[in-house]
């Protein structure tokens, strides 16, 4: 069963958030509020828990996992970003984006979409996953926390509560608010970019 651990990036208990840094670092999976609902993480890299993550959301190698980055210059390290891509980023983060990007090398072979090369980039507008990622130094591997035969993704922990994922979770963090609509997610590897999903971002800019 899951550990539920309540985190406030705000007034955060420094023991409490080591404890969670540490479980990353050593394959856990943990569940945390975003501004698009909850999300699944883990350190990226890591073979056990993107396959734990897997079989909780029942994902193929077709998936773009999402990389939660800090900011711009981070975003960069680990996608092709280029000049027109990069003013798009600058006016829509931190916000309830997706962005598919071209893949640069630092990110592991094992999160890519296996045919396209790319993976997800966002920098969401809530400070639980930009603290995690602040404090791991790297960042966070994500994907929306949806059940399976659901459509929407979870916005409060205890609906894990009695479920079978529940068991598949490592770590549950509350605190801070949660949104509850999915993030807008843009192809950015397409002239013009793409809409894939329409969500929580202002879809205008692309249309």
């Amino acid at each position: 069963m899951s550990q539920y651990i309540e985190l406030n990036a705000y007034s955060t208990d420094k023991k409490q958030l080591d404890r969670v840094i540490q479980a990353l670092k050593e394959g856990k999976v943990i569940a945390y509020p975003t501004d698009s609902g909850y999300a699944l993480g883990c350190k990226m890299g890591l073979k056990k828990p993107l396959q734990q993550i897997k079989k909780i959301r029942q994902l193929d190698d077709k998936h773009n996992f999402t990389l939660i980055c800090r900011d711009l210059s981070e975003i960069a390290a680990y996608a092709k970003v280029d000049n027109t891509a990069y003013r798009l980023l600058k006016r829509c983060t931190p916000g309830g984006y997706t962005f598919i990007l071209p893949a640069t090398s630092k990110v592991p072979g094992l999160m890519l979409n296996k045919s396209k090369k790319t993976v997800g980039i966002r920098v969401p507008d809530h400070p639980i996953p930009l603290l995690l990622s602040d404090c791991l130094g790297e960042p966070l591997l994500s994907t929306t926390l949806i059940l399976p035969g659901k459509v929407s993704p979870i916005v409060y922990a205890d609906e894990l509560t009695d479920t079978d994922e529940n068991r598949m979770i490592d770590y549950v963090l509350e605190g801070d608010y949660c949104g509850y609509e999915q993030t807008t997610v843009v192809d950015m590897t397409e002239t013009p970019p793409q809409i894939l999903r329409f969500g929580s971002g202002d879809s205008s800019l692309f249309e």
